[in-house]
């Protein structure tokens, strides 16, 4: 009982006061001290006896930047442009629901209206193509990520032509009415 009140300092081990006998130590031999053979001379060795192995491309590592890309195919582009393509048909009909509702609402001549839908679906796929050379400036070079469609300048193109038909569907008066009238409930 008396060992347990003791402080720390004044307790015994009784593993810590047994010494660890070292033996016998050999001619040169010291404790912590690798040994090291003494350095022989050179000779110049023919490197000829050694075979030689031919560099074989791996694929790894940094492209060369005079190696020029292989070209796809047209058929490749073709089928990378149409995926996605629903997007811009989705709101290409849409806006020409819309205009319709517009145009016949108009009750006019139908050059004026033909015109003003012609010059937005142009707009529309210049849209498109603003978008297509964005994604290859940003994600082709900058990122140098491999762009497998054309879903991202679809969906921009087919949002722009929504907001058109929305915007022909608020020229309406009927419509306006209507949608008054529902809100207003």
């Amino acid at each position: 009982m008396a060992d347990q009140t003791q402080p720390w300092s004044e307790q015994t081990v009784p593993w810590a006061e047994r010494t660890v006998e070292v033996p016998p130590q050999r001619d040169g031999f010291q404790r912590g001290v690798a040994s090291v053979s003494p350095r022989t001379a050179r000779t110049e060795r023919s490197t000829e006896s050694f075979p030689v192995a031919p560099h074989e491309e791996t694929g790894t590592g940094w492209p060369i930047e005079d190696e020029p890309r292989e070209r796809m195919p047209l058929a490749y582009h073709i089928r990378q442009l149409r995926k996605g393509r629903h997007w811009s048909m989705l709101g290409g009909l849409f806006a020409f629901v819309c205009w319709g509702i517009w145009a016949i609402s108009a009750r006019g001549d139908f050059t004026s209206p033909v015109v003003a839908f012609l010059l937005t679906l142009l707009v529309a796929v210049g849209l498109f193509a603003l978008a297509r050379l964005l994604g290859r400036v940003v994600l082709e070079r900058q990122l140098g990520r491999v762009r497998r469609s054309a879903r991202g300048a679809h969906l921009v193109a087919g949002v722009f032509l929504t907001g058109v038909g929305v915007a022909y569907l608020r020229q309406t008066e009927w419509v306006v009415n209507a949608w008054n009238w529902i809100a207003g409930l």
